[in-house]
């Protein structure tokens, strides 16, 4: 095929994405109060019957609110959908042996990912929500607007998940050749500083949910580097 026939073939395989991903927006908005309901869980298990609200300040917000969660709900349901279209313009160009090792580690970022987000759900949301109504006087009430609770519950959400993307780069990197064992004992430290600077920026601004994502991130790149070690004693 010449340059511009790759083109077309990627330009169409775009637009299938574009379908999808319409077409799972679409479902999702029909969706959307049940997956706000979801979302609104962490925080209105933790406050009185008379004071599970969210507020919203403007007349076409709670509408928009919805179209973002929808947006935001095809693209994480339907990830393998778009990976799968993609791969097929990736595929070709690759030998059957880079296929074998290229294809374990898109399908580890899809989990890791998973399960960054659920971390943030499960673990992180209760014991952040926890401490924040509990913080202050009986004087102060929260009052919490629609936006400004879903624009924080989505943007950890994603956080997390790319923040778990870390041993999957690792591993990968190791399997390139790009960085070794011995590296990345070496930099031990300055891992361990990038993790704190990562974890202060993504979780909320209090030292518990920061030291709640340090520790797994920590974790993972530990994992990380006993994997690059014993791939390197297997090529060995």
């Amino acid at each position: 095929m010449s340059f511009w026939e790759h083109l077309d073939e990627l330009r169409a395989r775009v637009v299938r994405c574009l379908y999808v991903f319409f077409a799972g927006f679409i479902g999702c908005y029909f969706l959307s109060d049940q997956i706000l309901t979801w979302l609104r869980r962490p925080l209105f298990q933790y406050l009185p019957a008379d004071r599970q609200h969210l507020y919203y300040t403007g007349l076409f917000e709670n509408f928009f609110v919805h179209l973002r969660v929808s947006g935001y709900a095809s693209l994480l349901f339907l990830s393998p959908v778009y990976f799968f279209i993609l791969w097929g313009f990736i595929s070709p160009a690759l030998y059957e042996k880079e296929r074998k090792n290229v294809f374990p580690f898109v399908v580890a970022a899809s989990l890791f990912f998973l399960i960054g987000s659920s971390f943030a759900y499960f673990v992180l949301f209760p014991a952040g929500v926890k401490y924040f109504l509990s913080f202050g006087t009986s004087a102060e009430v929260a009052w919490l607007t629609l936006e400004n609770y879903i624009s924080l519950v989505l943007r950890i959400l994603f956080g997390f998940g790319l923040c778990f993307q870390l041993p999957v780069i690792l591993v990968l990197l190791g399997k390139l050749g790009i960085v070794t064992y011995e590296m990345l004992i070496q930099q031990r430290r300055m891992a361990i500083i990038i993790v704190a600077a990562v974890s202060a920026v993504v979780a909320p601004p209090d030292a518990i949910s920061m030291l709640l994502l340090m520790a797994p991130l920590y974790l993972l790149f530990e994992g990380s580097v006993l994997v690059i070690r014993l791939m390197q004693k297997k090529a060995k």
